[in-house]
């Protein structure tokens, strides 16, 4: 199964020329790249790459030193994150952080009163909101599990409620950030079945991972970062292929 294909030519993100230091050292220098709506892409790098610091800027928790983010054509930079799931840009944590004392339905359902419920005309019934967390929970196979603890999930079902709780947020665009780390190779399977799922439902997606027959499976393109600079950027086989990335992986 393939990711749906992006359809406006327009970008609905990017980054112009981000550069972010820190004292004398530089963690990003010159980033720009793009997204289009519907797409499915890829950042990836060696440990250190700047992917860290990029996504950190891309979702309001650091200021670029210079350069724009734009979001659907208005720079974003310096918005908070609260303001930008408002706005239609939601994230996954590498590490999941649920309210340990709700339930799934309950960690659901707090996204869905203080971001797509809150938003202009975006008001939602308490059964529309009941609806919508049965939903999600079923959406990321946590239906049977929707009025337990995140104590008494697998690791695999945080990583989804991770998701879902992104998912609450009715995003135009999703940061999945690390979302497969430390899974076994049948839980990367289910997560990116869940990401293409997600995808096809027109949800844009920007992907941080590490594991690449994962990437290569369901992105569009990849965007390759090394030592703070973007060296690559297109279709996956054409990026794996390309010289300068190979010696950045193979310390050529």
């Amino acid at each position: 199964m393939q990711p749906a294909r992006a359809v406006d030519a327009a970008p609905l993100f990017e980054t112009v020329a981000v550069t972010k230091t820190f004292g004398g050292f530089k963690a990003l220098d010159n980033v720009s790249f793009h997204v289009r709506d519907g797409e499915f892409v890829s950042i990836v790098g060696p440990n250190g790459a700047g992917k860290t610091t990029l996504v950190n800027i891309v979702t309001g928790l650091l200021r670029p030193t210079i350069g724009e983010v734009r979001f659907h054509g208005r720079d974003i930079a310096g918005i908070g994150p609260f303001e930008l799931a408002r706005l239609g840009m939601a994230r996954s944590f590498q590490l999941p952080r649920p309210f340990g004392t709700l339930s799934v339905a309950e960690n659901l359902r707090i996204p869905l009163l203080y971001t797509a419920h809150s938003r202009r005309g975006g008001h939602l019934s308490h059964a529309e909101i009941e609806s919508r967390c049965s939903e999600l929970a079923g959406l990321v196979g946590l239906a049977p599990k929707i009025n337990r603890l995140p104590r008494d999930l697998t690791q695999v079902e945080m990583r989804k409620l991770e998701l879902a709780r992104a998912m609450a947020a009715d995003p135009k665009l999703l940061i999945a950030d690390e979302a497969m780390a430390g899974l076994s190779q049948s839980e990367v399977n289910d997560i990116v079945g869940l990401l293409i799922t997600l995808n096809e439902r027109g949800i844009t997606i920007i992907m941080i991972e590490h594991i690449m027959r994962a990437v290569m499976a369901f992105s569009q393109r990849l965007v390759v970062l090394v030592s703070g600079k973007k060296i690559a950027d297109g279709k996956p086989q054409d990026v794996v292929n390309n010289d300068e990335v190979i010696g950045a992986y193979l310390g050529q």
